[in-house]
């Protein structure tokens, strides 16, 4: 009696163990298939954050090309600008060569291909920043001391054969040969009050083709949009005399550097004072121990 219900005790067991047993495979089953999906959802999360990482930088991609665009494009009109100038002889904008839309602004084919050139590198990336080594020339503050300025005799002038506003010099400037200038002075100085004159002259620009022809310096002239006058040297000065500065020493550039934009800073100082004595900063063009330099009647203009 004792031994059967001792039996009966034991299979009872035995079924609730393997109820357990069956229950915790099923537990085990459940765990693995729940540690399956928490590495689905990280992985789909870890996609998502990627998904979005990309589009965002599709989008400040889109936004970096749209202002590289609109820089390219400020860079163009700001050297269709800089091409309208009344002295055609240099690179960098001077003011009043001819009318809005007149041919004669336009450039030669070799320039307009230099500055489309330049704008495409300037809109592919940015040129890295060299810190100047101590003593050298971009040390120095921009000031009229970079420029060259010389007393200069225009010894012969002639219409440029490809330009009705343009005229071609041979120019004195103390060197041993002359130098060949265009300027861009046909509708405000007559043809024979150009010859054997004697002017100021910027020497240290980039040669620049002129519709075809090197101008290798620019005449410098007081203007303003109604009229346009050479600067003179005062009584007594000779071609190669150096125009000083006082209050600004220093040596020039043997040659500005276009993309440093030297002469673009310095132009907005100079202009004639009420006594139409050219200046920069208030400060007189000077020959040493010769006087000042003037324009003939244009007092409280602009240097060009």
């Amino acid at each position: 009696m004792f031994l059967g219900r001792f039996l009966v005790k034991m299979a009872a067991n035995n079924a609730v163990l393997n109820r357990l047993e069956q229950k915790g495979a099923e537990a085990d089953q459940v765990i693995e298939y729940l540690k399956q999906q928490v590495a689905l959802l990280k992985e789909k999360a870890i996609l998502q954050a990627s998904l979005r990482e990309e589009k965002k930088l599709r989008v400040e991609n889109a936004k970096l090309k749209k202002e590289i665009e609109g820089l390219k494009q400020e860079l163009i009109q700001a050297e269709i600008r800089n091409g309208a100038s009344f002295s055609d002889d240099v690179p960098q904008p001077t003011a009043v060569a001819s009318s809005p839309g007149s041919k004669d602004q336009i450039k030669g084919e070799d320039e307009e291909k230099k500055k489309k050139e330049k704008v495409e590198k300037k809109g592919e990336k940015k040129e890295k920043k060299q810190q100047p080594a101590a003593g050298s020339s971009d040390a120095k503050s921009v000031d009229v001391s970079h420029l060259d300025l010389r007393v200069g005799c225009i010894i012969t002038a002639k219409k440029h054969p490809d330009a009705d506003t343009l005229y071609v010099e041979e120019v004195d400037v103390g060197e041993a040969s002359p130098r060949t200038v265009v300027s861009g002075l046909v509708k405000h100085v007559p043809l024979e009050q150009m010859q054997n004159r004697m002017a100021i002259l910027l020497c240290n620009l980039k040669p620049a083709k002129m519709r075809g022809v090197i101008s290798q310096a620019m005449v410098m002239c007081a203007s303003s949009p109604e009229k346009v006058e050479i600067l003179a040297p005062p009584p007594g000065a000779v071609p190669g005399d150096r125009i000083t500065f006082e209050g600004f020493p220093g040596d020039p550039e043997k040659e500005l550097n276009p993309k440093k934009k030297i002469w673009e800073q310095i132009q907005p100082d100079l202009h004639t004072n009420d006594q139409c004595v050219a200046t920069y900063k208030g400060v007189p063009f000077e020959v040493k121990g010769k006087g000042v330099c003037r324009a003939e009647t244009m007092a409280n203009s602009g240097i060009k």
